[in-house]
């Protein structure tokens, strides 16, 4: 039995990154950049008016209020370029600026004295000072040409689509996504909702949390079996994959008659990582790399420990695979004491939540017993404790994770 560091740093070790693929931009939001993104183009592309007004020239000076000026033309969205050297432009929000013009005056803070025959503005007399620059939107004053908008590794999220779209990147260099194999095994497991149980039987919950999590953390699934406690139809159903890059088993990884995984993957010739780390829930995991290169998780059968192992194994892995710096955890304080029974780093089922004063704490949640599936619906993050500490008082901060590991950690009201 090794301690969890040490099992974390031989599965990085293992772990390789995945190939690069390119995508349309349309299609990205929740992948992972292989490579930088650099801008082609400036934001804004030109000189452009913040406000709805009229343009004038300072050439560097303030002009005084109740200075009047001949509005000499227009301009609105969409509109190419103009010249001007004297002289007022009406000029609508993000219009591009007049060459030769440097600042914009509001319309609230023009009176116009007179207007031409189709009622536009022919003459105006400023009612405030318009100072060099002011409500103007410099070209690249938010991107400039040649800027990296985001390194490798980074979530494509919305806000860096939004970006992307904005500086015209049609397509963008991703990682291809992990091809990520489940098995679920056990006898008693009955997979069809619809079907009523018999006398020993209990619905198959893991699989689908599982597959649905593993979508979440940014793998594709490729396929998904449930078999019996029968070593042969395990190494069948691995025979039988589609191309993959993990193996994600649940069950019969522990010490009891039926625990086969450990001799199927002896048979096979894969090669064992580890078996068996200090932590709670999950002890029994099993860790390998199979013949074909692919990992394999043997991750206990009991929901909370299923869970652990998904979030604080597999999902480092995949996080690895896809080219993502490994996550830190937040530190937060605990609302309540808390004291260990055993020397094991332990994965708890937390709340995280605004106290009184408006301040996140993290509240460790009651029935941490790996077969109870109801806290999990309760908690939005992990709280970690790490295997040498025996107690916490109250306000004494521990580390936390989220939910998963391409999710922000969020804070209950």
């Amino acid at each position: 039995m090794i301690d969890y560091d040490d099992a974390l740093r031989r599965l990085l070790d293992a772990a390789k990154p995945l190939p690069a693929e390119r995508i349309e931009a349309s299609d990205a939001i929740g992948r992972v950049l292989a490579a930088p993104v650099v801008s082609d183009e400036s934001l804004p592309p030109f000189d452009n008016s913040a406000m709805d007004g009229f343009a004038l020239r300072t050439a560097g000076n303030p002009v005084a209020a109740g200075t009047e000026f001949i509005v000499q033309g227009g301009r609105a969205a969409g509109d190419g370029a103009a010249v001007a050297t004297s002289g007022a432009w009406e000029i609508m929000t993000g219009a591009r600026m007049p060459d030769g013009l440097d600042a914009i005056v509001p319309v609230e803070q023009v009176e116009v004295l007179e207007t031409d025959a189709s009622g536009r503005p022919a003459r105006i007399r400023l009612t405030a000072s318009v100072a060099t620059a002011q409500h103007l939107r410099r070209a690249g004053e938010d991107v400039e040409i040649g800027a990296t908008l985001a390194p490798a590794g980074t979530l494509i999220d919305p806000a860096l689509r939004t970006l992307c779209a904005a500086v015209g990147l049609a397509t963008v260099d991703v990682a291809r996504r992990p091809r990520v194999a489940l098995i679920n095994t056990g006898r008693e497991l009955v997979d069809d909702p619809r079907r009523a149980l018999e006398a020993g039987q209990i619905r198959n919950s893991n699989g689908p949390v599982l597959a649905a999590r593993l979508r979440a953390a940014g793998a594709d699934v490729v396929a998904a079996h449930t078999v019996g406690d029968d070593i042969d139809a395990f190494i069948d159903a691995i025979a039988s994959l589609p191309p993959h890059d993990v193996v994600v088993s649940t069950g019969a990884v522990s010490m009891g008659r039926f625990d086969f995984v450990p001799e199927a993957l002896s048979r096979i010739g894969a090669t064992t990582l580890f078996h068996k780390v200090r932590i709670r829930p999950g002890k029994p995991i099993l860790a390998a790399t199979l013949p074909s290169g692919a990992m394999f998780f043997g991750l206990p059968g009991n929901p909370a420990s299923t869970a652990v192992g998904l979030r604080f194994f597999v999902e480092p892995v995949l996080r690895a695979m896809l080219g993502m710096a490994p996550e830190a955890g937040t530190l937060l304080p605990l609302r309540a004491s808390y004291a260990k029974r055993v020397p094991l780093r332990m994965h708890l089922k937390a709340r995280v939540a605004l106290d009184a004063d408006a301040r996140a704490t993290v509240e460790l949640l009651g029935g941490q017993e790996s077969f109870r599936i109801r806290p999990l619906l309760d908690a939005n993050a992990w709280a970690v404790i790490e295997h040498d500490v025996d107690a916490l008082d109250t306000g004494e901060r521990v580390r936390v994770m989220s939910r998963g590991h391409l999710e922000p950690l969020t804070v209950a009201s």
